[in-house]
């Protein structure tokens, strides 16, 4: 996956694109999937670095949501419980089993959730992880030695699915260009073109890296920009209505000696109307999360000193180690693009439904919104069963229900800190033996080594010093220190595989340093 050959094969092509698509999140990429894989041409433009925005911050989690259960609806949370199996089976390095316990500190806890997590097993059928169970106090805290011991009767354990958003959506990009796509990073569309009868045929865009501006034919072109859907929106109508309501939730990452194990801790009801997660991940410990509503969408959201305090304070609420601002190595913020509902004024995002929209305007534009990372697969499906229809392209049928996801490896357990490569990580390791040096681990609170830099540039179209750090590796949201320290070595890394000269490597590391202070919190005095 080089840019510069993906610049190369937009420029060569004659005839219009079957389908063009805008936003290279997890929506955009899954309907590049769909599409490529059902022998459309694509083209996938992302203004940014992919994943830049909510794809790579969320609680890293492939469920089918116990709160949306509670709200009733099941349909959500039976299709995506569907989904979580069908991603499970098509990218097992990628997504695995992770038990949970609901705590129970009062009496009614364990039936009224244990009758509650039957039916979330049953509504699983055969795409079950695990089946839910009771537990003793006894055996809760075997399972959860950082559990709050005070009170404690039990708990309930059930199962759902982890993964690493990030990398799934870098895989997600390789599998479409596997498919014969065309991915490009750095390239925002700056213009919606109108044929002579007011119908979109195509889309200007640039080249941030070159200033280039490159004027494309597409049969149809789809809006899968998540929370700027809006923006896009009136590029084609400046009057269009907003379909958007934006809703911040942060994480909060602490080492993993709070929660030892390998199951997490779920907390169905905070003061918020959420749920509260206490989830290992990557040797690490992430809390969260909260649902703000806020005025309009950022690419770096910054929390709210409430949020801090309320997840840390809930999350003493669970654990026999209260959590301060001291321990938190890093603060990361994801905003989700729910889609309004009429007539709602309550100004509670919690209670928004998620699942997702399809909208055509007059000009033709297609728009895809909302939805959530575990639904990706269906929401791409029924996106291009859309285009099929708008743009009178061939009937081919979905394929991606037995697709497997770049990387495929059924078994990435002996792989260690490369596991989430899945089938590349061979790839990696060859660079090692070719030059040891790449070998070097580049921080120790942290498994990344260099041939991982080396990779990110070479075969997944890492760009900056940021790409590699937060999206390719997950340092800068694991523990930002760490991150800023290794940050020199990276980027001296990079420049050599970019060709860069050093004020080069050391202006990534000054723009870098400057972004990383929003992931550390300010200590108490």
């Amino acid at each position: 996956m080089n840019r510069n050959e993906m610049l190369a094969a937009i420029r060569e092509r004659k005839e219009p694109w079957d389908i063009i698509i805008i936003g290279g999140g997890a929506t955009g990429a899954g309907v590049a999937v769909d599409a490529a894989s059902r022998g459309f041409s694509v083209l996938l433009l992302e203004r940014e670095d992919f994943g830049k925005g909510t794809s790579s911050r969320s609680t890293k989690l492939v469920h089918g949501g116990v709160r949306y259960l509670e709200q009733g609806n099941v349909s959500l949370v039976m299709e995506a419980l569907k989904e979580r199996g069908i991603l499970r089976q098509n990218a097992p390095h990628l997504v695995h089993d992770l038990p949970f316990v609901v705590p129970n500190y009062s009496w009614w806890e364990a039936p009224f959730y244990g009758i509650g997590l039957k039916i979330y097993d049953l509504l699983a059928g055969k795409y079950g992880f695990g089946r839910s169970r009771l537990l003793s106090r006894e055996d809760t805290l075997a399972t959860l030695p950082n559990l709050r011991e005070d009170g404690l009767r039990g708990g309930v354990v059930y199962h759902d699915g982890q993964f690493d958003d990030a990398r799934l959506l870098i895989h997600l990009i390789r599998t479409a260009v596997d498919h014969g796509a065309v991915a490009l990073n750095y390239a925002p569309v700056i213009e919606l073109r109108k044929g002579e009868e007011g119908f979109i045929d195509g889309v200007i865009a640039e080249d941030r890296e070159t200033g280039e501006r490159i004027n494309l034919s597409a049969k149809v072109v789809v809006n899968a920009t998540g929370i700027f859907t809006d923006e896009v929106r009136r590029m084609a109508d400046a009057s269009a209505a907003e379909m958007v309501t934006p809703s911040q939730g942060i994480h909060l990452v602490l080492d993993r000696s709070f929660l030892r194990g390998d199951t997490a801790i779920m907390v169905p009801h905070t003061s918020d109307g959420r749920v509260m997660f206490a989830i290992p991940w990557h040797e690490h410990t992430v809390l969260g999360t909260t649902d703000t509503p806020i005025e309009k969408p950022s690419y770096e959201p910054l929390p709210f000193a409430e949020e801090i305090e309320f997840v840390l304070e809930t999350a003493g609420e669970y654990l026999s180690r209260r959590p301060t601002r001291e321990d938190v190595l890093s603060v990361y913020v994801g905003i989700r693009p729910l889609v309004k509902a009429a007539g709602s004024d309550s100004g509670k995002t919690s209670a928004l439904s998620r699942d997702h929209t399809i909208h055509i305007d007059t000009s033709g534009l297609l728009t895809i919104v909302g939805g959530k990372w575990t639904t990706y697969r269906h929401m791409a499906e029924d996106t291009v069963n859309h285009c099929i229809t708008l743009g009178n392209l061939a009937d081919n049928p979905c394929v991606t229900r037995e697709l497997h996801i770049h990387g495929y490896l059924q078994d990435s357990s002996t792989l260690g800190g490369l596991a989430v490569y899945g089938a590349d990580a061979e790839d990696i390791r060859a660079l090692v033996q070719k030059d040891s040096s790449l070998g070097k681990q580049l921080h120790p609170a942290l498994p990344m080594i260099a041939a991982e830099v080396v990779w990110a540039v070479r075969e997944e179209m890492a760009r900056n010093l940021e790409d590699v750090l937060s999206r390719r590796n997950r340092a800068l949201l694991l523990n930002a220190h760490a991150a800023v320290e290794m940050a020199p070595e990276v980027a001296r890394l990079m420049a050599a595989e970019l060709d860069k000269p050093a004020s080069w490597a050391q202006e990534q590391v000054d723009s870098f340093n400057e972004l990383a202070r929003q992931y550390r919190l300010k200590k108490t005095a």
